[in-house]
């Protein structure tokens, strides 16, 4: 089956762009080297212009496909999210317990990254370290309600969505999946981000690869338990 999925593209959300950078070799550049140098050089300090002097282009290219880099950072996000669905609906292929599937979900959510050859112009170690990292920057603006009917956050909610519907299969009664469910997803990123910056915040360690994973199952699990 995973050769049967290797030709599958990440589709992203098309007001998330201006130009479908998957379409063009110049376009997955924009992309590959994009996520390396938010990833070496942070958000604020990152520019246009820096990313066309180390791809060998022009600024007025960049601008074709993004009209910032804000949307930029969109498009990179909306990508992992739907990259995290893509894995989910592969790996809970054909497994009938409601609680398999959940388990496997927050491992997904929790669990550190491997690189995906399917998507060669694309790091995801390296596009994690960006979601946990410069993520809230997408929605925590002022134009969070105008991108948000524009589409920029289908791919996370629709993620959410899928996993919070596990959640009712295990319990029907349950009144707060959606918040049980995005408080997940984000206490994820906030966990590794004290564990590696902020220690005295978590309990996590960023050595130890099960704790995370752990910490987060035991929470839904108990939170849901009837």
């Amino acid at each position: 089956m995973k050769n049967l999925l290797a030709n599958i593209k990440i589709r992203v959300e098309e007001k998330v762009y201006l130009k479908d950078p998957e379409a063009s070799g110049k376009g997955r550049d924009i992309i590959k080297h994009g996520i390396l140098l938010i990833d070496e050089l942070g958000l604020e300090a990152f520019t246009f212009k820096k990313l066309a002097e180390r791809i060998g282009s022009t600024e007025a290219t960049i601008y074709r496909y993004f009209e910032s880099k804000h949307m930029l950072l969109s498009y990179l996000i909306s990508w992992y999210w739907n990259w995290l669905e893509y894995r989910l609906v592969f790996a809970t292929n054909n497994i009938a317990s409601a609680e398999a599937r959940l388990r496997i979900a927050i491992s997904i959510l929790s669990g550190r990254i491997e690189n995906d050859m399917d998507f060669e112009h694309i790091d995801e170690v390296t596009l994690q370290r960006i979601v946990v990292a410069e993520s809230a920057k997408a929605y925590l603006t002022k134009e969070v309600d105008a991108n948000n009917k524009e589409g920029f956050f289908l791919s996370y909610k629709r993620l959410c969505k899928r996993i919070a519907d596990i959640v009712l299969e295990i319990n029907p009664d349950y009144k707060y999946p959606a918040s049980l469910v995005s408080t997940v997803a984000e206490s994820a990123h906030y966990q590794k981000f004290f564990a590696l910056h902020l220690p005295s915040l978590t309990d996590i360690h960023d050595d130890n690869r099960n704790e995370l994973e752990d910490f987060l199952t035991h929470m839904v699990f108990k939170t849901i338990e009837q």
